[in-house]
């Protein structure tokens, strides 16, 4: 394999799975590590036992299963197919990327590099002793955080639509540029699928990244500003009815698909 000696961190989703599949195949993948947390403290019970958290995610619990029935996602990105591992041996779970199972994992293994997407934050000893890279589902420094793909459309700026390929650092999605990848966008596009086109666009330049890495061509460049940070919390249910109003009255434009490579001090557009 000509790609450098990585660690894969993701989620189970069909999209992780993607991603995680693309990235055997263009990378030496030691391991693909799953985060399925699977404890409950007695803190996170009772904060989400509170009346307003837990009435905004029985909506939130209530939205998604609309929204994913039939399984669209799995269809996305695997056809007709079960959505799967291609290496199912190197698969490792841990309840929390913060669990010193992974950091030993990763001591055992030895990456060179670490490709993160859909896990929680990542700080303490991993951060500090091996180099990570980020995909987030928004175009940092504008849309950071959570549901950046909803907020962009609700704003109306559907050009803003798109992922970010970046460094992980202590902050929340404000690590050194290394891509934007901002997927086509057609005038029946809904929220989920341009998000999913985003994800298999990216998975592509991601590709890329590691071999401008191994290559020693992929320095990053720093944010320019903090832009503004989406809490899963800010996408109440008055936002959803606007935005549902909005894509009602007129069709999204038709905008073509774009990749903005970014340098220590400029960028480059495809």
């Amino acid at each position: 394999m000509s790609g450098p000696r990585v660690m894969v961190l993701c989620g189970r989703s069909p999209r992780h799975l993607h991603l995680a599949n693309r990235l055997c195949a263009c990378a030496e993948v030691c391991a693909v590590v799953h985060e399925a947390p699977t404890q409950w403290t007695r803190e996170k019970l009772l904060r989400n036992l509170r009346p307003a958290v837990a009435g905004r995610k029985a909506w939130r619990w209530l939205r998604d299963r609309r929204r994913y029935s039939g399984n669209p996602e799995a269809r996305f990105f695997f056809g007709e197919a079960t959505p799967a591992l291609a290496r199912p041996e190197l698969a490792h779970e841990v309840p929390s990327v913060s669990d010193p199972a992974l950091l030993a994992l990763a001591e055992r293994l030895a990456p060179e590099l670490i490709c993160v997407f859909g896990t929680s934050l990542i700080r303490g000893p991993l951060l500090e002793r091996y180099p990570l890279i980020n995909l987030h589902g928004g175009l940092s420094p504008e849309y950071r955080g959570a549901d950046c793909t909803f907020w962009a459309l609700h704003n109306g700026e559907p050009e803003q639509v798109g992922c970010t390929l970046h460094f992980i650092d202590q902050g929340i999605d404000t690590g050194r540029l290394i891509a934007h990848v901002s997927p086509e966008v057609r005038p029946d596009d809904d929220e989920l699928t341009l998000f999913w086109r985003g994800v298999r666009d990216s998975a592509e330049v991601y590709c890329e990244a590691l071999s401008r890495w191994r290559a020693g061509t992929l320095p990053g460049a720093v944010q320019p500003g903090r832009g503004r940070l989406y809490q899963v919390r800010d996408r109440s249910w008055r936002a959803e009815r606007a935005l549902a109003r909005r894509l009602a009255r007129a069709p999204l434009p038709a905008l073509p698909a774009r990749v903005r490579w970014f340098e220590a001090a400029a960028s480059s557009e495809q």
